[in-house]
């Protein structure tokens, strides 16, 4: 069959400059037929006729090609032209999509094409048949991307035929996201003496008619600061400091000393670790801890503190490993590839957990990175955004080759691994132990039946011995200089608890991946290629993602840190922008797409956008530039009652929206407080007291219970920041559950902040509230005197202010009323269990069986202050601690 000669060859005969034809090109005006092609013929021809006919047909079915005009001017076996341009009467085609004449096309009933769709083909046909090359339907695209009509806009893909898909129309307004950054084009943001945070707002603010509230009071002000950047109060002495500096540059220097304060990355590593679903177990039916997941912990907090760039932040989460092989930091740093839940037993299908971890991995880079949902692509071409199936399937395809390993990475200089020695000693002494015991060594008293089948009980114990052995095996692997880690390799082994100390093969197929009809992987389609989002190529363009082995994530890292990206820096910035002010400038920090909120100030996102990559993707240099502004600096309250009327939701910032403390800034303030914090950072996980009943409940691991919950025999091991604490999937501390601390198994891209009864029962009825306000009352004990100097004490020390004389009186007065009470005369010693007695059914014979488990940190335990333990006086004081503990001024930030 003759050949057509191609535009580009046709250029270089005519002596055209390739510039000169992309111009004409260009500058041609978008005929009907070719809109027709573009937007609707394409996609049909590929969702209808490619299984046979085009390019995703394992052969082409009756010589009949569809993938070029000129095979459809070609014909089939015939050898008869199957359409006839500028006359869709004489074309065949139309013929057999009308099922008439003998021929029937698609050949199954529920393929048939509608009389819309036959209707569309025909108009194209008599428009003239055009047929597009690939350049010429990416400018048509292109041309569409900001017209906007009734019905919006349309949006497709170029390539060849199956890499179009379907005919949607979307909204100008739900495209925001894919846009390029706003620029201000006017310079009214080159005023040097504002920041231009302000001038954007206050622009919204003057058009709405809001007066916007001054700035907060002094005292306000460093208790906010303090808490945004650090979750800590100030401290008596740094709140004298700050209100007694008169300098200009004293709420500056303020910035500075805690933007440098180790504190600071552990506040804003815990919001990165909400974002990513952090753990210190696997979950699912086994729940196996992950022994050295704490490393990645402690490298997000050290990225913080170092105000490394997040570009380097993101491009070392996601392929570290290929970049830098022999930097430790980045082999720790892809444990973000392996945060998600996980699980792989002898009964599961390797397959499908594989394809379930690729789901997983392609969905949280979608949401963390690119603030998109991309699992609602897996089915099908997404429904609100423009993002196909196969756009899905491809980045996928970047992660195909991810092998899991636990890397053999040296302990660095700046990681903690105190307590090592001891850890280690007390597995192994479990290990000797057997474990469990027999119900004999208890009293029969204790025994929970009167007999029990011998053979059960034996059947039982093996099972529960050999399950505790596999998970201190694992816990054993705490104390190894090990990395949560990955490498690209083709071996599909995905093993969890392999150690290798270097790759081995790392050449090779890589394993391929599929399109899956409906999401199934019973029904794998076409084979893609690894590759990014179509949607944003007009922006990012010339990006190659390799199809070998190795070096796919770092293609990708390198698009998406690409400076012209629209999403990456966007979605970051909103992130930072909503830990500051409550909500992000577009309200779904994870879903920049059709279904989330659209910002409320554009243009805002936009600069602080543009701000941040032009500033070397600096956090701190953000944080500046909002700390600084008047509009985080005002005063929460009173409210204008026309702010409340015409911006009942503050879009406009004209005050300061209060907040309460997070689950974390709570226990880790009331720790603070009472002198019980220790600072420590870094290191294998604590393991603080939990609500007892909980702790002692049975926790189902396949097969088996898993060990009774303990804490860490010591206080300064057990009263440690939270984010240091073990993060158990199926176990969580019901204190910081209830001031909801966000699940660990989805990307939290907002904490709830309800109100509950169950809040108000925890704060002042629970072991741990009245052990911290005993903790306190000591403190004022020892270092104040009188009562009424041990009340003043605790409001400085508790609400960082000066109690009134009110106050004292009616402190004082409930002071002596609790010194009075009877039961505040001889408290009751409590002593902790030693042991726990477990019940099962033994699956082969359906009969319970029993068993003794020693709790051995118990033996040897060193509790918190107690109240048996302290005089009368400072059981009374402790009264007073509690209260303050529940105030709205210890709870809420202003």
């Amino acid at each position: 069959m003759r050949q057509l000669a191609s535009p580009i060859l046709l250029m270089v005969a005519s002596g055209l400059s390739a510039a000169c034809f992309a111009a004409e090109q260009s500058a041609k005006p978008v005929s009907e037929s070719e809109r027709l092609f573009a937007d609707q013929v394409e996609p049909l021809f590929a969702r209808k006729c490619g299984g046979c006919h085009g390019t995703t047909a394992k052969e082409i079915k009756g010589e009949f090609d569809m993938r070029s005009r000129a095979g459809l001017l070609a014909g089939g076996e015939s050898g008869e032209a199957s359409i006839v341009p500028g006359d869709a009467e004489k074309s065949p085609l139309i013929a057999a999509i009308q099922w008439n004449d003998g021929l029937e096309m698609p050949p199954k009933e529920n393929d048939r094409l509608s009389k819309e769709q036959i209707a569309m083909v025909r108009r194209w046909i008599d428009s003239g048949a055009a047929w597009p090359d690939a350049a010429r339907r990416k400018q048509i695209a292109q041309s569409k991307w900001n017209d906007s009509n009734a019905d919006g806009v349309l949006v497709s893909t170029s390539g060849g035929m199956t890499e179009i898909w379907t005919n949607r129309r979307y909204k100008p307004e739900n495209l925001w996201a894919y846009k390029p950054l706003w620029k201000d084009g006017v310079g009214r943001l080159k005023d040097e003496s504002r920041n231009p945070i302000d001038i954007l707002i206050d622009e919204r603010l003057e058009a709405a008619g809001v007066e916007p509230l001054p700035r907060a009071e002094r005292l306000t002000l460093i208790r906010r600061l303090t808490f945004d950047l650090t979750g800590l109060p100030p401290t008596p002495g740094e709140i004298d400091a700050f209100l007694s500096d008169e300098t200009e540059d004293a709420f500056g220097k303020l910035v500075e000393r805690l933007l440098d304060s180790t504190e600071y990355g552990v506040q804003w590593g815990k919001h990165w670790l909400d974002v990513v679903r952090y753990a210190d177990s696997a979950g699912f039916s086994n729940d196996f801890v992950r022994p050295n997941a704490w490393r990645y912990r402690d490298y997000v907090i050290r990225s913080f503190n170092n105000d490394k760039p997040y570009d380097v932040f993101l491009r070392e989460q996601i392929a570290g490993d290929e970049i830098n092989p022999d930097d430790p930091e980045s082999l720790i740093a892809v444990g973000f590839l392996r945060m998600g839940p996980w699980e792989h037993t002898s009964m599961s299908v390797a397959a499908v957990t594989r394809q379930q971890y690729l789901d997983d991995i392609t969905n949280i880079v979608g949401v963390t990175f690119l603030g998109h949902e991309l699992r609602c692509a897996s089915c099908h071409d997404h429904k609100f955004d423009p993002i196909p199936t196969r756009d899905y399937y491809s980045m996928q395809a970047v992660f195909a080759p991810v092998q899991f390993a636990d890397r053999s990475v040296d302990y660095q200089p700046n990681e903690n691994v105190g307590g090592f020695k001891e850890g280690e000693a007390r597995i192994r002494r479990l290990q000797k132990s057997g474990g469990i015991k027999s119900l004999n060594t208890v009293p029969k008293k204790e025994w929970p039946v009167a007999e029990f089948d011998a053979d059960s009980e034996k059947k039982g114990h093996n099972k529960v011995n050999n399950k505790r052995r596999q998970i201190l095996e694992r816990e054993l692997k705490r104390y190894k200089p090990l990395a949560f880690s990955v490498y690209s390799g083709p071996d599909r082994q995905f093993l969890s608890n392999r150690v290798i100390t270097e790759p081995g093969k790392r050449g090779g197929t890589p394993p391929s991946v599929h399109i899956l009809k409906g999401g199934s992987l019973e029904s794998p389609g076409e084979m893609v290629a690894a590759g990014i989002l179509s949607v944003i190529e007009s922006e990012v363009p010339s990006f190659i993602v390799p199809q070998s082995t190795v070096g796919r994530r770092a293609a990708l890292a390198e698009w998406l840190t690409d400076s012209r990206h629209p999403l990456t820096a966007r979605v970051m910035v909103n992130r930072v922008w909503q830990y500051h002010f409550g909500r992000g400038l577009a309200g779904n920090p994870n879903n920049f797409g059709a279904t989330g909120k659209k910002p409320t100030n554009p243009e805002l996102l936009d600069f602080l956008a543009g701000y941040f990559v032009s500033h070397g993707w600096s956090i701190k240099k953000l944080h500046r530039l909002i700390l600084t502004s008047q509009a985080w600096q005002r005063a929460s309250g009173p409210v204008h009652e026309i702010a409340k009327e015409i911006d009942p939701n503050n879009e406009l910032y004209s005050y300061f929206t209060p907040r309460r403390l997070s689950a974390e800034e709570l226990r880790d303030s009331m720790l603070l407080v009472s002198g019980e914090l220790n600072p420590e950072q870094g290191g294998i996980p604590a393991r603080p007291e939990i609500n007892m009943e909980v702790a002692m409940q049975p926790r189902h691991i396949m097969g088996s219970v898993a060990p009774a919950y303990q804490p860490d025999r010591t206080a300064s091991r057990r009263n440690r920041r939270t984010i240091f604490t073990e993060r158990i999937r199926t176990l969580r501390d019901p204190m910081l559950e209830v001031f909801n601390q966000p699940g660990l198994d989805t990307s939290c891209e907002l904490r709830d902040a309800s109100t509950i009864t169950p809040q108000a029962f925890t704060l002042l009825n629970s072991v741990n509230s009245f052990d911290r306000a005993l903790a306190l009352a000591k403190r004022l004990a020892d270092a104040s005197g009188s009562p009424e100097k041990q009340i003043k004490h605790g409001f400085r020390l508790a609400l960082g202010r000066e109690a009134s004389q009110l106050e004292i009186r009616r402190c004082r007065s409930h002071y002596e009323e609790m010194l009075a009470l009877p039961e505040n005369k001889e408290p009751t010693k409590v002593e902790p269990p030693k042991y726990i007695v477990r019940e099962m059914v033994e699956e082969m014979t359906g009969l319970a069986f029993y068993w003794v488990e020693d709790l051995d940190v118990y033996q040897d335990y060193v509790p918190d202050l107690k109240p048996w333990s302290v005089s009368a006086e400072i059981r009374a004081m402790a009264d007073i601690c509690l209260v303050l503990f529940n105030s709205n001024e210890f709870i809420y930030v202003y």
